[in-house]
């Protein structure tokens, strides 16, 4: 596929917490004409993400903070979704147990790489790795909530998963990577998807 595209000119618009680049580009399609692309693309490094989950209670833990971009969006920008952050140049799974544990306070045990996903390939390079961990009263080390410095207030909710999964159905939860989480521990309940 790369033989097919040839890179022509490639300018940096922004560069500040992350880099937005416009790329022109002639890209020679499967009938051989070559087409001339323009895109924008927005880095700010790849993510992890991780569903915390009781299975004695079967309970969930989530968070729910403000993100700008909904109200944008003319949505509410409180988005209630799963712990998840930069990898900022540690591993995925290092990353997820570090978010899940800034901001929800569990120490997250017996986690689990579920997938990779691109969020948004069209015009984002984030790739996020997604993980499932458990918690329960013995895993809490402090209260969670973020990191103030970093402009985060984030609120604990905790859901049983047959709540948290039906919120998915009426619109409540609308964040891609606590879809696709959720939707693969329903998967495992039933015997669809095997643990890794």
């Amino acid at each position: 596929m790369t033989d097919r595209i040839k890179i022509v000119a490639t300018s940096i618009l922004a560069d500040n917490w992350g880099r937005l680049t416009k790329t022109t580009l002639d890209y020679r399609r499967a009938n051989g004409n070559v087409q001339r692309l323009d895109r924008e693309v927005y880095d700010h490094g790849n993510a992890a993400a991780m569903l915390l989950h009781d299975p004695a209670r079967d309970t969930v833990l989530l968070v729910r903070q403000f993100r700008y971009p909904l109200m944008l969006n003319g949505d509410k920008p409180d988005l209630l979704e799963v712990c998840a952050g930069l990898l900022d140049d540690d591993p995925p799974a290092e990353a997820a147990a570090r978010e899940a544990f800034e901001e929800t306070g569990h120490a997250a045990r017996a986690i689990r790489h579920i997938c990779d996903a691109y969020m948004s390939p069209g015009s984002l390079t984030e790739k996020v790795s997604l993980f499932l961990g458990e918690y329960d009263e013995t895993t809490l080390r402090h209260a969670g909530g973020g990191i103030v410095d970093e402009g985060e207030e984030i609120e604990l909710v905790e859901l049983g998963f047959d709540a948290a999964f039906a919120m998915i159905g009426d619109g409540r939860i609308t964040d891609a990577k606590t879809i696709i989480l959720l939707q693969h521990l329903a998967l495992e309940k039933v015997g669809l998807a095997t643990p890794a």
